[in-house]
């Protein structure tokens, strides 16, 4: 049935539409399946995702005509399709009137990504009016907190040097406390892994206590704070604030020292929102396990992971993993530096909508696969700046003299990129960083040949 009477009016205007402020844009990248015109698929994908059905029904009227989802702008020769969402087809909450995630995602990404008439769907981008912005969380907390927390200036207090303790999985609560220590040392923040939590070889309660008592002793030792970020992720939002409530207290006096992980993707948005309204004095760490099942650039369904990072500031992340850029293990290359500027700043041109935040708190890139102390000055110039936090497990772990020198090795490597100093030249100066090249011989290979010469390294 084609709906495109009904669903589609391409006499709009988006400067209009931005203007008026009273819709959700969303811009798609959109194939029909051989034999269907692609107008008459998009508005049937407009008609899915809101007011639609296959038939005519009775029970329309005027007021449900008003309020349906309409394709604004086509590009068949692009694969470009652009929606216009009414403000008010989102589900709004009960208790506060706030809007939902779960309402976004459902209308956008919902059943229009299996219709028969689609090759394929994917979101690139979305736009929200002031309006909406006013409606979601938005973050609580985010790097500067952590900032003044380690002594810092809170702007431009610079790169957060972490890791994630490794292996992922298999220690036991003593030994893993220990690997928290050793690397507390020389380092600043360390993330649960996203698989880790309550695992019957490590309790929970009993590896949160030790590991409390190792950042006790590395504060003592060294002088400085520490940060840990506790993966409380679980199917329910009741389990979650059993484990939070359970770390807070313990942590205790250092409780604003502790970060809750929550795996997203995975979880969703329900445990986002639980963490980010039950616990708004915590940093709120969106992890994002499982998200390459659809924001991959070989996935043709689903969203991007632009696109997953500006959500996840619309619900109050106070980090997320953005990749590494190219830089580390993961999928990725150099322009996906978007994905962290839509979430640190107050406005930015996204491949196809401006984005204004009104204020909102910014939400920080958290950089994590791959990544030692000989990718990060070529990371750090790719984007610009290095208020980041990196988590480096094998880059910690994997330094031929233990994990606080990988730490170490890791804040040299930023000042390196900072002082705009040449990287072989540093390296003669600071031990740890120095010592990165024989760690990790491949990449220093890679990315600076010739250095054993030069550093007098035997072959």
């Amino acid at each position: 049935m084609d709906q495109s009477n009904r669903y589609a009016d391409l006499t709009l205007k988006e400067e209009d539409l931005l203007r008026g402020g009273r819709h959700i844009l969303c811009a798609y990248r959109m194939k029909p399946k051989a034999g269907n015109r692609y107008l008459e698929a998009a508005a049937h994908f407009a008609a899915e995702s809101s007011t639609g059905t296959n038939v005519d029904v009775a029970t329309t009227d005027d007021f449900t005509r008003g309020v349906d989802a309409l394709v604004y702008h086509i590009d068949e020769a692009s694969e470009d399709m652009r929606i216009a969402y009414p403000l008010e087809l989102f589900d709004r909450n009960l208790i506060d009137g706030r809007m939902m995630m779960v309402s976004f995602l459902t209308l956008t990404i919902g059943n229009n990504q299996g219709m028969g008439d689609l090759e394929y769907a994917k979101l690139i981008d979305f736009h929200m009016p002031p309006r909406a912005i006013q409606l979601f969380d938005g973050p609580a907390k985010n790097i500067a907190d952590l900032w003044r927390i380690l002594g810092r200036p809170i702007e431009h207090g610079g790169y957060i040097a972490g890791t994630i303790i490794k292996p992922k999985l298999g220690l036991r609560p003593e030994p893993f406390a220990r690997a928290a220590y050793e690397f507390w040392l020389g380092g600043d923040f360390i993330k649960n892994d996203e698989p880790q939590g309550n695992q019957v070889f490590a309790p929970l309660k009993q590896t949160i206590r030790l590991v409390y008592d190792a950042m006790k002793r590395a504060m003592d030792e060294t002088g400085q704070a520490k940060l840990f970020s506790m993966n409380i992720t679980a199917d329910d939002h009741f389990e979650m604030c059993a484990r939070a409530d359970f770390a807070l207290e313990a942590f205790g006096p250092d409780a604003d020292k502790l970060a809750f992980l929550v795996d997203g993707y995975v979880g969703g948005p329900g445990a986002v929102t639980t963490a980010r309204r039950q616990y708004p004095a915590q940093f709120l760490h969106y992890h994002r396990a499982g998200h390459g099942a659809v924001t991959s650039p070989s996935s043709k369904r689903g969203y991007t992971a632009y696109v997953l990072a500006k959500m996840a500031r619309l619900q109050g992340a106070s980090g997320i993993h953005v990749g590494t850029m190219g830089y580390g293990k993961m999928e990725g290359d150099r322009d996906d530096r978007a994905s962290a500027y839509i979430i640190e700043r107050d406005a930015y041109q996204g491949p196809i909508y401006h984005q204004e935040w009104y204020g909102m708190k910014a939400t920080t890139p958290i950089i994590s696969g791959g990544m030692n102390a000989l990718r990060l000055p070529g990371f750090f110039e790719n984007l610009g700046h290095g208020d980041v936090i990196g988590t480096a497990g094998g880059g910690s772990y994997g330094h031929l003299d233990g994990a606080a020198a990988g730490a170490k090795s890791l804040a040299q490597a930023y000042e390196c990129w900072k002082q705009n100093a040449e990287p072989l030249a540093w390296a003669r100066h600071h031990q740890e960083f120095a010592r990165a090249f024989v760690s990790f011989p491949r990449d220093a290979d890679l990315y600076y040949p010739g250095w054993r010469q030069i550093l007098g390294v035997a072959a």
